[in-house]
């Protein structure tokens, strides 16, 4: 049976819902009346009004199946094919027990056109899941029938173009189809492999970056999905490094990420000019990324000799460190052969007349805007800001300008200008200018604020003490201009609902107060930081109170997909904490937390599933403190709520390291389950 043929079937075992029955609950149901008119508009075959009517019923009930597929089945009426299976891929999210629903996706994803690789394997996958799940015998033949219809073909080209590329010369074209059929079949490692030899090949073919980035995704690799992008959009492929920069995260690349894509594209010139300014704008307070910038610049002009902005910057560090000797010949062939912009950097730097560039008489002067955009594009961020400040004081309402200069100044570490630049950017008319500049002027703002209030607070059950902790803390930092560190006030509270735990010997589950101190801490660096506080505990369950003196050193690591991101895959967090307290006998606590999981979308809803490991021990060798603990557990966030509230539940199996005076078996069970919310002002 072909696969046309079984849709046909599969199609016929569907019918369409199309009467004002699955308009129920009409007194409730906010989609109500755009369902009534569409089912009235399919009555009377207008599709388009119908088509309308349901898009506005899908918006206001948008978790409604039904709603998705009735409109899925009247586009599919109107030749809409595409936009069909867009509605049926929604519905499929919402309702993945819909095997009718799944089977009719599929196999639209498999006559597909766009993004075809990606949709036949999404099809290949809907097919055997039917095929392995379902009850119905019907569909389950189906199902099966189009897998093999789909697989058998898929397997029998993957093996001819192994053994042609096993027997000739390998070439684009072979390494190319391999790692389409390869990523049809769900074989990701094999087509990533191949889209990668491809690309070496044939480099000129940015838009196989695209495709490998997309198979990287797949295979949960997000550092290779980005360096494949970063690459494409640093390429001469116009169309594909437009579509690059859509699926790039919304900042910018980090040192790593170009060297990856380096890896990946390594005599892309654009690339190391960029790495080399961005190691650049780091030196200032490191040598290393000094020395890393000087190779970058040397391997542009290893494959671009004529790159002489790369040669003048080059000659220009050597000439800062007195290598005259390298230097000199650099530069004499950039005042010899540059432009007259980029020679006239050079005669500035070693004190020469400058030359004044030749206009002809009809030549319009540039706009300070392009000036700014060339200078800041090369890396020459003062250049570019003088040229910024005069295109504002030009037009003071371009808010592309107001942008620029508030990237600018951010960039040359003037964060508190910049905040200014970026308040006045987000209130844009364009919408991106005006998201763009929201988000980073939300995300720059706290570190300018004189006084910084955070609030945080963590209540959590466990069963292995059946009893409520919580643990909170709101602190005010006092940013004193750039010094290192800042000083803070801080309220702390600790406390539980039991109090004590049962048995012959009591023991204080808690501290049961707040304590209000006084502190300082130093900048984060590295994902560190050193604070000390002293203060006063002030127990809420009697009279009484005792002086308290905390500090320590923190540090933590995150990669990959946080809770907060935008697309799905693994990720890694790792905590280390070494705390004194005095309370506790002036004793060191160090703890070492780990998580290692996977970030999912389900039902909406973003959940991280980990593995978590964990360590703490003491100086003072006091069996409380001294243990170890390992489990799974997962975190999501709850849909309506604000995005700093997590829900974490984790199943703990525990072991004491240390049993002296322990009135406790060594191991022990605990299942925790937790709210976090956290807010700055």
């Amino acid at each position: 049976m072909s696969l046309s043929l079984l849709a046909a079937v599969a199609l016929a075992q569907v019918p369409v819902s199309a009467d004002e029955a699955s308009a129920k609950d009409q007194g409730k149901d906010p989609a109500y009346p755009a369902l009534t008119t569409a089912f009235e508009a399919l009555r009377s075959h207008d599709y388009d009004r119908a088509v309308a009517d349901f898009r506005a019923a899908a918006a206001l009930s948008p978790r409604r199946t039904d709603i998705r597929k009735n409109l899925g089945y009247t586009l599919l009426k109107t030749g809409e094919s595409e936009a069909a299976r867009e509605e049926f891929g929604v519905a499929v999210q919402l309702d993945p027990a819909d095997v009718h629903l799944a089977l009719e996706y599929a196999f639209l994803c498999f006559e597909a056109r766009d993004d075809a690789p990606a949709r036949k394997a999404e099809a290949r996958r809907i097919f055997a899941r039917v095929r392995d799940t379902t009850s119905d015998t019907t569909l389950r033949t189906t199902a099966a029938q189009a897998f093999r219809n789909v697989d058998e073909p898929l397997a029998a080209g993957i093996a001819r173009w192994q053994q042609a590329l096993a027997t000739s010369k390998p070439n684009f074209s072979a390494h190319y189809e391999l790692a389409q059929l390869a990523e049809q079949r769900d074989e990701l490692a094999l087509a990533a492999a191949n889209y990668r030899a491809a690309y070496q090949i044939l480099p000129e073919r940015k838009s196989v970056l695209l495709e490998l980035a997309r198979v990287e995704k797949a295979r949960g690799n997000p550092e290779g999905m980005v360096a494949a992008l970063l690459a494409a959009t640093r390429g001469a492929e116009p169309r594909a490094a437009e579509l690059a920069r859509e699926r790039m995260p919304d900042r910018y690349p980090f040192v790593y990420e170009f060297r990856q894509a380096l890896e990946l594209d390594p005599k892309n010139a654009t690339l190391h000019r960029e790495l080399a300014f961005l190691l650049l704008s780091m030196s200032e307070s490191n040598q290393l990324p000094r020395q890393q910038a000087e190779a970058e610049f040397k391997e542009v002009l290893a494959g671009a000799p004529n790159d002489y902005l790369a040669a003048a910057q080059l000659g220009l560090l050597y000439l800062a460190d007195k290598r005259d000797d390298l230097a000199m010949p650099i530069l004499k062939d950039v005042l010899g052969h540059a432009d007259p912009g980029t020679a006239n950097r050079v005669r500035l730097a070693l004190k020469m007349p400058l030359v004044l560039e030749e206009h002809s008489q009809d030549e319009t002067p540039l706009d300070p805007r392009i000036l700014g955009e060339r200078s800041y594009n090369a890396g020459f961020l003062k250049d570019a800001l003088r040229y910024f400040t005069l295109a504002h004081e030009t037009n003071p309402i371009d808010s592309q300008v107001l942008l620029k200069l508030g990237w600018t100044n951010n960039l040359l570490h003037n964060d508190a200008t910049a905040v200014k630049w970026f308040n006045e950017a987000r209130h844009s008319a364009d919408p991106a200018i005006a998201a763009e500049a929201a988000k980073a002027w939300t995300n720059l703002r706290p570190s300018t604020q004189l006084v910084r209030t955070t609030v945080w607070t963590y209540p959590v059950f466990s069963s292995r003490w059946s009893d409520l902790f919580g643990y909170g803390q709101a602190k005010s930092e006092i940013r004193l201009g750039n010094l290192p560190f800042k000083p803070y006030l801080s309220a702390r509270f600790v406390g539980d609902i039991r109090r004590t735990s049962e048995g012959p010997l009591k023991q204080a589950l808690s501290e049961s107060a707040i304590i209000f101190g006084a502190g300082i801490m130093t900048r984060q660096y590295h994902g560190a930081l050193a604070w000390f506080e002293t203060g006063t505990a002030v127990t809420y369950l009697r009279k009484g109170h005792w002086q308290d003196t905390r500090g320590g050193i923190s540090w933590s690591r995150n990669r990959g997909a946080s809770l907060g991101a935008t697309e799905d895959g693994f990720f890694l967090e790792n905590t280390a904490d070494s705390v004194f307290v005095s309370h506790f006998g002036n004793d060191i606590i160090n703890y070492s937390q780990n998580k290692a999981g996977y970030r999912a979308t389900l039902a909406g809803i973003p959940t991280q599933f980990f593995w978590s490991a964990s360590m703490t021990f003491d100086i003072k060798h006091q069996y409380w403190a001294n243990f170890a603990e390992i489990g799974p557990g997962f975190r999501l966030h709850p849909p309506g709520l604000p995005p700093s509230v997590t829900v974490t539940v984790s199943a703990i199996r525990g072991i004491y390291t240390i049993n002296d005076g322990n009135p406790r078996r060594p191991n022990f069970n605990d299942l925790r389950a937790g709210v976090w919310y956290a807010f700055t002002k």
